[in-house]
Protein backbone atom coordinates (compact mmCIF):
# COMPACT_ATOMS: atom_id res chain seq x y z
CA UNK A 1 0.00 0.00 0.00
CA UNK A 2 2.77 2.52 0.87
CA UNK A 3 4.90 1.46 -2.48
CA UNK A 4 1.73 2.26 -4.02
CA UNK A 5 1.12 5.80 -2.35
CA UNK A 6 4.33 6.40 -3.46
CA UNK A 7 4.56 5.32 -6.93
CA UNK A 8 1.21 7.17 -7.11
CA UNK A 9 2.88 10.34 -5.64
CA UNK A 10 5.76 10.07 -8.29
CA UNK A 11 3.39 9.31 -10.91
CA UNK A 12 1.33 12.92 -10.57
CA UNK A 13 4.35 15.21 -9.93
CA UNK A 14 5.90 13.45 -13.05
CA UNK A 15 3.26 14.87 -14.97
CA UNK A 16 1.55 18.19 -13.27
CA UNK A 17 4.55 19.45 -12.09
CA UNK A 18 5.85 22.10 -14.54
CA UNK A 19 9.20 23.60 -14.27
CA UNK A 20 10.31 25.55 -11.26
CA UNK A 21 10.08 29.35 -13.42
CA UNK A 22 6.70 27.95 -14.95
CA UNK A 23 5.34 27.56 -11.51
CA UNK A 24 6.56 30.74 -10.75
CA UNK A 25 4.53 32.52 -13.20
CA UNK A 26 1.08 30.77 -12.89
CA UNK A 27 1.27 31.38 -9.03
CA UNK A 28 1.64 35.27 -10.15
CA UNK A 29 -1.38 34.78 -12.61
CA UNK A 30 -3.24 33.00 -9.58
CA UNK A 31 -2.94 35.97 -6.97
CA UNK A 32 -3.67 38.61 -10.12
CA UNK A 33 -6.77 36.49 -10.94
CA UNK A 34 -7.70 35.87 -6.84
CA UNK A 35 -6.83 39.46 -5.80
CA UNK A 36 -9.33 41.20 -8.27
CA UNK A 37 -12.85 40.30 -7.24
CA UNK A 38 -11.81 39.37 -3.05
CA UNK A 39 -9.76 42.87 -2.42
CA UNK A 40 -12.00 44.50 -4.29
CA UNK A 41 -9.25 45.80 -6.30
CA UNK A 42 -9.10 46.94 -9.84
CA UNK A 43 -6.93 45.07 -12.66
CA UNK A 44 -4.62 48.66 -12.65
CA UNK A 45 -4.09 48.39 -8.94
CA UNK A 46 -3.33 44.63 -8.81
CA UNK A 47 -0.57 45.67 -11.31
CA UNK A 48 0.74 48.20 -9.67
CA UNK A 49 1.17 46.23 -6.30
CA UNK A 50 2.83 43.56 -8.32
CA UNK A 51 4.98 46.21 -10.01
CA UNK A 52 5.88 47.58 -7.43
CA UNK A 53 6.87 44.56 -5.41
CA UNK A 54 8.98 42.77 -8.67
CA UNK A 55 12.54 44.41 -7.35
CA UNK A 56 11.67 44.16 -3.66
CA UNK A 57 13.37 41.38 -2.73
CA UNK A 58 17.11 42.13 -4.40
CA UNK A 59 18.99 41.94 -1.56
CA UNK A 60 17.91 38.97 0.27
CA UNK A 61 17.84 37.61 -3.76
CA UNK A 62 21.91 38.62 -4.01
CA UNK A 63 22.53 36.62 -0.12
CA UNK A 64 20.68 33.22 -1.83
CA UNK A 65 22.87 33.61 -4.96
CA UNK A 66 26.12 34.29 -2.58
CA UNK A 67 25.18 31.67 -0.12
CA UNK A 68 24.67 29.24 -2.56
CA UNK A 69 27.72 29.92 -5.13
CA UNK A 70 30.05 30.67 -1.87
CA UNK A 71 28.74 27.15 -0.32
CA UNK A 72 29.31 25.04 -3.74
CA UNK A 73 32.90 26.94 -4.00
CA UNK A 74 33.61 26.06 -0.68
CA UNK A 75 32.87 22.31 -1.13
CA UNK A 76 35.01 22.26 -4.52
CA UNK A 77 38.29 23.21 -1.96
CA UNK A 78 40.21 20.05 -2.23
CA UNK A 79 40.38 19.66 1.90
CA UNK A 80 36.46 19.69 1.95
CA UNK A 81 36.18 17.53 -0.61
CA UNK A 82 38.25 15.13 1.00
CA UNK A 83 36.57 15.49 4.58
CA UNK A 84 33.14 15.07 2.95
CA UNK A 85 34.52 11.89 1.24
CA UNK A 86 35.39 10.35 4.21
CA UNK A 87 32.00 11.02 5.97
CA UNK A 88 30.40 9.48 2.74
CA UNK A 89 31.81 6.27 3.35
CA UNK A 90 30.06 5.38 6.31
CA UNK A 91 26.90 4.15 4.71
CA UNK A 92 27.54 0.96 2.93
CA UNK A 93 23.81 0.25 1.63
CA UNK A 94 21.56 2.40 0.16
CA UNK A 95 18.98 2.64 2.82
CA UNK A 96 21.57 3.66 5.49
CA UNK A 97 22.72 6.32 2.42
CA UNK A 98 19.08 7.40 2.55
CA UNK A 99 19.02 7.96 6.08
CA UNK A 100 22.41 9.24 7.22
CA UNK A 101 21.69 11.84 4.92
CA UNK A 102 18.24 12.68 6.37
CA UNK A 103 19.64 12.73 9.50
CA UNK A 104 22.91 15.45 8.71
CA UNK A 105 20.83 17.56 6.24
CA UNK A 106 17.86 18.00 8.71
CA UNK A 107 20.17 18.89 11.80
CA UNK A 108 22.16 21.05 9.84
CA UNK A 109 19.32 23.08 8.58
CA UNK A 110 18.12 23.37 12.05
CA UNK A 111 21.07 24.31 13.19
CA UNK A 112 21.56 26.94 10.33
CA UNK A 113 19.13 26.97 7.10
CA UNK A 114 21.89 28.21 4.68
CA UNK A 115 24.40 25.59 5.83
CA UNK A 116 22.33 22.59 6.07
CA UNK A 117 20.71 23.52 2.74
CA UNK A 118 23.93 23.15 0.78
CA UNK A 119 25.68 20.72 2.91
CA UNK A 120 22.97 18.40 2.73
CA UNK A 121 22.86 18.08 -1.31
CA UNK A 122 26.78 18.15 -1.55
CA UNK A 123 26.84 15.24 1.42
CA UNK A 124 24.14 13.56 -1.11
CA UNK A 125 25.96 13.76 -3.70
CA UNK A 126 29.23 12.42 -2.64
CA UNK A 127 27.49 9.33 -1.20
CA UNK A 128 25.77 8.55 -4.81
CA UNK A 129 29.55 8.27 -6.23
CA UNK A 130 30.33 5.52 -3.52
CA UNK A 131 27.43 3.55 -2.89
CA UNK A 132 25.64 1.37 -5.39
CA UNK A 133 22.28 1.13 -6.34
CA UNK A 134 21.14 3.92 -4.57
CA UNK A 135 18.13 6.49 -6.18
CA UNK A 136 19.67 9.58 -7.06
CA UNK A 137 16.23 11.25 -7.34
CA UNK A 138 15.45 9.71 -3.40
CA UNK A 139 19.06 10.63 -2.19
CA UNK A 140 18.81 14.45 -3.47
CA UNK A 141 15.00 14.39 -1.84
CA UNK A 142 16.24 13.38 1.42
CA UNK A 143 18.69 15.68 1.66
CA UNK A 144 16.17 18.71 0.97
CA UNK A 145 13.37 17.61 3.20
CA UNK A 146 15.49 18.32 5.85
CA UNK A 147 15.12 21.67 5.11
CA UNK A 148 10.87 21.67 7.00
CA UNK A 149 13.02 21.69 10.26
CA UNK A 150 14.76 25.19 9.65
CA UNK A 151 12.11 27.74 10.85
CA UNK A 152 11.81 25.48 14.03
CA UNK A 153 15.62 26.08 14.41
CA UNK A 154 18.18 28.34 15.65
CA UNK A 155 18.43 30.64 12.69
CA UNK A 156 14.33 30.84 12.21
CA UNK A 157 14.00 34.21 11.07
CA UNK A 158 10.48 34.51 13.13
CA UNK A 159 11.46 33.50 16.15
CA UNK A 160 14.76 36.01 16.33
CA UNK A 161 12.67 38.67 14.98
CA UNK A 162 10.50 37.92 18.02
CA UNK A 163 13.72 37.39 20.23
CA UNK A 164 15.05 41.14 18.87
CA UNK A 165 14.25 44.13 21.07
CA UNK A 166 13.51 47.08 19.72
CA UNK A 167 10.73 49.59 17.93
CA UNK A 168 10.73 47.32 14.82
CA UNK A 169 9.24 44.27 16.93
CA UNK A 170 6.15 46.81 18.12
CA UNK A 171 5.36 48.33 15.18
CA UNK A 172 5.25 45.06 13.34
CA UNK A 173 3.04 43.64 15.69
CA UNK A 174 1.07 47.11 16.33
CA UNK A 175 1.55 46.83 19.98
CA UNK A 176 0.49 43.56 20.68
CA UNK A 177 4.40 42.64 21.29
CA UNK A 178 5.76 45.32 23.79
CA UNK A 179 8.88 43.18 24.67
CA UNK A 180 10.68 40.64 23.12
CA UNK A 181 9.89 36.89 23.23
CA UNK A 182 13.07 35.10 24.16
CA UNK A 183 13.87 31.30 22.04
CA UNK A 184 13.07 29.55 25.30
CA UNK A 185 9.46 30.31 24.61
CA UNK A 186 9.75 29.27 20.68
CA UNK A 187 12.82 27.65 19.44
CA UNK A 188 13.87 25.85 22.39
CA UNK A 189 10.39 25.53 23.95
CA UNK A 190 10.16 21.37 24.60
CA UNK A 191 6.92 21.69 22.83
CA UNK A 192 8.87 22.93 19.43
CA UNK A 193 11.65 20.28 20.36
CA UNK A 194 9.70 17.50 20.42
CA UNK A 195 7.89 18.24 17.29
CA UNK A 196 11.29 18.74 15.51
CA UNK A 197 12.99 15.47 17.00
CA UNK A 198 9.54 13.60 15.66
CA UNK A 199 9.92 14.87 12.49
CA UNK A 200 13.40 14.02 12.09
CA UNK A 201 12.56 10.74 13.39
CA UNK A 202 10.12 10.61 10.58
CA UNK A 203 11.87 11.58 7.70
CA UNK A 204 14.52 9.03 8.50
CA UNK A 205 12.42 6.00 8.33
CA UNK A 206 9.88 7.57 5.45
CA UNK A 207 12.80 8.30 3.08
CA UNK A 208 14.71 5.05 4.12
CA UNK A 209 11.35 2.88 3.15
CA UNK A 210 10.46 4.83 0.22
CA UNK A 211 13.90 3.46 -1.46
CA UNK A 212 12.31 1.37 -4.55
CA UNK A 213 13.74 -2.21 -5.37
CA UNK A 214 15.15 -3.90 -8.18
CA UNK A 215 14.86 -2.15 -11.32
CA UNK A 216 12.67 0.59 -10.24
CA UNK A 217 16.07 1.88 -9.26
CA UNK A 218 17.13 5.00 -10.78
CA UNK A 219 20.80 5.63 -10.12
CA UNK A 220 23.33 7.88 -11.69
CA UNK A 221 26.80 6.87 -13.01
CA UNK A 222 29.22 7.93 -10.31
CA UNK A 223 31.62 8.85 -13.43
CA UNK A 224 28.75 11.80 -13.97
CA UNK A 225 29.48 12.99 -10.73
CA UNK A 226 33.46 13.32 -10.84
CA UNK A 227 34.34 16.56 -10.67
CA UNK A 228 37.24 17.62 -12.98
CA UNK A 229 40.92 16.96 -11.43
CA UNK A 230 42.30 19.95 -10.28
CA UNK A 231 44.41 21.95 -12.77
CA UNK A 232 47.63 23.32 -11.77
CA UNK A 233 48.02 27.13 -11.96
CA UNK A 234 50.13 27.64 -15.67
CA UNK A 235 52.99 30.52 -14.64
CA UNK A 236 56.05 31.05 -16.53
CA UNK A 237 59.13 30.79 -14.78
CA UNK A 238 59.88 34.25 -15.22
CA UNK A 239 56.84 35.25 -13.22
CA UNK A 240 55.28 38.88 -13.12
CA UNK A 241 54.03 40.87 -10.57
CA UNK A 242 50.42 40.37 -11.49
CA UNK A 243 50.97 36.43 -11.79
CA UNK A 244 53.11 36.48 -8.12
CA UNK A 245 49.89 38.13 -7.10
CA UNK A 246 47.30 35.74 -8.26
CA UNK A 247 49.28 33.37 -7.01
CA UNK A 248 49.55 34.41 -4.00
CA UNK A 249 48.93 32.16 -0.18
CA UNK A 250 49.80 35.12 1.45
CA UNK A 251 47.03 37.73 0.04
CA UNK A 252 44.56 34.57 0.28
CA UNK A 253 45.32 34.19 4.22
CA UNK A 254 45.43 38.06 4.78
CA UNK A 255 42.28 39.16 3.27
CA UNK A 256 40.33 35.90 4.73
CA UNK A 257 42.31 36.12 8.49
CA UNK A 258 40.83 40.19 8.09
CA UNK A 259 37.29 38.34 7.24
CA UNK A 260 37.08 35.41 9.41
CA UNK A 261 38.14 38.12 12.27
CA UNK A 262 35.20 40.48 11.91
CA UNK A 263 33.61 37.34 12.03
CA UNK A 264 34.81 36.21 15.47
CA UNK A 265 34.06 39.78 16.92
CA UNK A 266 30.74 39.75 15.16
CA UNK A 267 28.99 36.83 16.90
CA UNK A 268 31.44 36.96 20.33
CA UNK A 269 31.50 40.61 21.30
CA UNK A 270 29.11 42.74 18.86
CA UNK A 271 25.98 41.22 18.72
CA UNK A 272 26.24 37.54 19.12
CA UNK A 273 24.05 36.68 15.71
CA UNK A 274 24.79 34.26 13.36
CA UNK A 275 22.69 34.94 10.22
CA UNK A 276 22.58 34.33 6.93
CA UNK A 277 25.10 37.29 5.62
CA UNK A 278 27.55 35.24 8.40
CA UNK A 279 27.02 32.12 6.63
CA UNK A 280 27.62 33.94 3.34
CA UNK A 281 31.06 35.22 5.13
CA UNK A 282 31.88 32.36 6.71
CA UNK A 283 31.88 30.26 3.33
CA UNK A 284 33.36 33.19 1.15
CA UNK A 285 36.77 33.49 3.58
CA UNK A 286 36.96 29.79 4.62
CA UNK A 287 36.50 29.08 1.00
CA UNK A 288 39.25 31.90 -0.17
CA UNK A 289 41.74 30.17 2.44
CA UNK A 290 41.20 26.81 1.83
CA UNK A 291 41.51 27.43 -2.15
CA UNK A 292 44.67 28.64 -1.40
CA UNK A 293 45.39 31.32 -4.12
CA UNK A 294 42.94 33.68 -5.16
CA UNK A 295 43.58 32.43 -8.86
CA UNK A 296 41.97 29.04 -7.78
CA UNK A 297 39.34 30.47 -5.97
CA UNK A 298 37.83 32.91 -8.91
CA UNK A 299 38.40 29.91 -11.16
CA UNK A 300 36.11 27.64 -8.77
CA UNK A 301 33.22 30.83 -7.45
CA UNK A 302 33.38 31.33 -11.65
CA UNK A 303 32.40 27.38 -11.97
CA UNK A 304 30.12 27.61 -9.91
CA UNK A 305 28.16 30.60 -10.51
CA UNK A 306 26.24 29.07 -13.10
CA UNK A 307 24.39 27.02 -10.34
CA UNK A 308 22.38 30.53 -9.47
CA UNK A 309 20.79 31.26 -12.26
CA UNK A 310 17.35 29.80 -11.22
CA UNK A 311 17.23 31.96 -7.90
CA UNK A 312 18.12 35.09 -9.97
CA UNK A 313 15.43 34.48 -12.57
CA UNK A 314 12.74 33.58 -10.34
CA UNK A 315 13.19 36.22 -7.18
CA UNK A 316 11.39 38.94 -8.98
CA UNK A 317 8.80 36.89 -9.40
CA UNK A 318 7.98 36.00 -6.42
CA UNK A 319 8.47 39.64 -4.98
CA UNK A 320 6.14 40.53 -7.52
CA UNK A 321 3.83 37.88 -5.78
CA UNK A 322 4.25 39.76 -2.42
CA UNK A 323 3.22 42.80 -3.46
CA UNK A 324 0.14 41.74 -4.64
CA UNK A 325 -0.29 39.53 -1.60
CA UNK A 326 0.25 42.93 0.78
CA UNK A 327 -0.93 45.47 -1.13
CA UNK A 328 -3.64 47.64 -0.82
CA UNK A 329 -6.21 49.59 -2.91
CA UNK A 330 -9.06 51.72 -2.42
CA UNK A 331 -10.88 49.67 -0.75
CA UNK A 332 -8.46 48.93 2.31
CA UNK A 333 -8.22 45.03 1.68
CA UNK A 334 -5.00 42.99 1.10
CA UNK A 335 -5.20 39.60 -0.17
CA UNK A 336 -2.75 38.37 2.77
CA UNK A 337 -5.57 40.15 5.81
CA UNK A 338 -8.15 38.25 3.75
CA UNK A 339 -6.55 34.40 4.37
CA UNK A 340 -5.19 35.53 7.72
CA UNK A 341 -8.80 36.66 8.62
CA UNK A 342 -10.68 33.25 7.20
CA UNK A 343 -8.54 31.19 9.89
CA UNK A 344 -8.82 33.46 12.63
CA UNK A 345 -12.65 33.76 12.06
CA UNK A 346 -13.14 29.94 12.78
CA UNK A 347 -11.09 29.64 15.50
CA UNK A 348 -10.61 28.94 19.40
CA UNK A 349 -8.04 29.01 21.78
CA UNK A 350 -6.93 25.63 20.91
CA UNK A 351 -7.58 25.25 16.97
CA UNK A 352 -6.03 28.69 16.68
CA UNK A 353 -2.20 27.70 15.92
CA UNK A 354 -3.32 24.68 13.87
CA UNK A 355 -5.38 27.24 12.03
CA UNK A 356 -2.86 29.82 11.59
CA UNK A 357 -0.10 27.41 10.68
CA UNK A 358 -3.17 25.88 7.89
CA UNK A 359 -3.05 29.67 6.81
CA UNK A 360 0.75 30.02 6.82
CA UNK A 361 1.45 27.07 4.78
CA UNK A 362 -1.28 28.75 1.93
CA UNK A 363 0.51 31.91 2.07
CA UNK A 364 3.87 30.32 1.71
CA UNK A 365 3.10 28.86 -1.52
CA UNK A 366 2.86 32.06 -2.99
CA UNK A 367 5.49 34.07 -1.08
CA UNK A 368 8.04 31.61 -0.07
CA UNK A 369 9.91 33.89 2.68
CA UNK A 370 10.07 34.19 6.19
CA UNK A 371 10.12 38.11 6.21
CA UNK A 372 7.37 38.20 3.75
CA UNK A 373 5.19 36.15 6.23
CA UNK A 374 5.81 38.26 9.19
CA UNK A 375 5.00 41.18 7.43
CA UNK A 376 1.63 39.71 6.03
CA UNK A 377 0.65 38.09 8.91
CA UNK A 378 2.49 39.52 12.32
CA UNK A 379 -0.39 42.31 12.47
CA UNK A 380 -3.21 40.61 12.26
CA UNK A 381 -2.23 37.07 13.74
CA UNK A 382 -0.96 38.20 17.10
CA UNK A 383 -3.43 40.61 17.68
CA UNK A 384 -6.01 37.75 16.83
CA UNK A 385 -3.66 35.74 19.35
CA UNK A 386 -4.22 37.88 22.53
CA UNK A 387 -7.92 38.02 22.04
CA UNK A 388 -7.83 34.60 22.15
CA UNK A 389 -5.65 34.38 25.00
CA UNK A 390 -2.87 32.20 23.35
CA UNK A 391 1.02 32.26 24.18
CA UNK A 392 2.13 35.08 21.87
CA UNK A 393 5.22 32.55 21.58
CA UNK A 394 3.05 29.44 19.99
CA UNK A 395 1.17 32.23 17.84
CA UNK A 396 4.80 32.88 16.27
CA UNK A 397 6.31 29.28 16.23
CA UNK A 398 3.24 28.28 14.18
CA UNK A 399 3.59 30.96 11.88
CA UNK A 400 6.86 29.80 11.38
CA UNK A 401 6.04 25.84 10.96
CA UNK A 402 3.59 27.07 8.44
CA UNK A 403 6.25 28.89 6.27
CA UNK A 404 8.67 25.89 6.14
CA UNK A 405 6.46 23.17 5.81
CA UNK A 406 5.17 23.92 2.33
CA UNK A 407 8.78 24.53 1.20
CA UNK A 408 8.49 20.60 0.92
CA UNK A 409 6.03 21.00 -2.73
CA UNK A 410 7.10 24.17 -3.30
CA UNK A 411 10.11 24.26 -5.73
CA UNK A 412 11.60 27.40 -5.23
CA UNK A 413 13.76 26.56 -1.91
CA UNK A 414 14.67 23.35 -3.80
CA UNK A 415 16.61 25.04 -6.60
CA UNK A 416 20.24 25.98 -5.25
CA UNK A 417 20.03 22.16 -4.45
CA UNK A 418 18.55 21.06 -7.48
CA UNK A 419 21.46 23.14 -9.39
CA UNK A 420 24.01 21.89 -7.69
CA UNK A 421 22.80 18.16 -8.22
CA UNK A 422 21.93 18.72 -11.34
CA UNK A 423 18.08 17.97 -11.37
CA UNK A 424 14.63 19.03 -11.89
CA UNK A 425 12.25 19.89 -9.64
CA UNK A 426 9.59 17.25 -10.90
CA UNK A 427 12.86 14.38 -10.14
CA UNK A 428 12.33 14.94 -6.07
CA UNK A 429 8.98 16.11 -5.49
CA UNK A 430 6.90 13.12 -5.76
CA UNK A 431 8.95 11.97 -2.53
CA UNK A 432 8.77 15.15 -0.71
CA UNK A 433 4.75 14.90 -1.17
CA UNK A 434 5.40 11.64 1.04
CA UNK A 435 7.56 13.53 3.65
CA UNK A 436 4.56 16.90 3.28
CA UNK A 437 2.13 14.39 4.64
CA UNK A 438 4.22 12.65 7.51
CA UNK A 439 5.66 15.55 8.84
CA UNK A 440 2.03 17.77 8.65
CA UNK A 441 0.20 15.12 10.91
CA UNK A 442 3.06 15.40 13.40
CA UNK A 443 3.08 19.41 13.33
CA UNK A 444 -0.63 19.54 13.23
CA UNK A 445 -0.85 17.44 16.17
CA UNK A 446 1.93 18.94 18.29
CA UNK A 447 0.56 22.37 17.68
CA UNK A 448 -2.65 21.65 19.03
CA UNK A 449 -1.10 19.47 22.16
CA UNK A 450 0.61 22.53 22.73
CA UNK A 451 -2.15 24.90 22.91
CA UNK A 452 -4.19 22.62 24.89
Amino acid sequence: MFKRLINFSVRLVQKYLPEPFIFAIILSLIAFVVAIPICKQSPLEVVEHWGDGVWSLLAFAMQMALVLVCGATLAASPSIKAFISRLASIPKTPISAIAIVTLVSALACWINWGFGLIVGVIFAKEIAKKVKNVDYRLLIASSYSGFVVWHAGLSGSIPLTMATPGEALSSATKGILTSPIPISNTVLNYHNILIVCLCIVALVVVNSLMHPKGEKVISIDPQLLMEEKEVKDSVSENKTPAERMENSKLLSIIISCLGLGYLVYKIGFKDGSFDLNSVIMLFLFLGIILHKTPLRYVKAFSKSASSAAGILLQFPFYAGIMGIITGVGESGICLGTVISNACISISNPVTYPLLTFLCAAVLNMFVPSGGGHWAIQAPIMFAAGADLGVDPGLTGTSIAWGDAWTNLIQPFWALPALAIAKLNAKDIMGFCLIDLLITGVIISLGLVLWAM
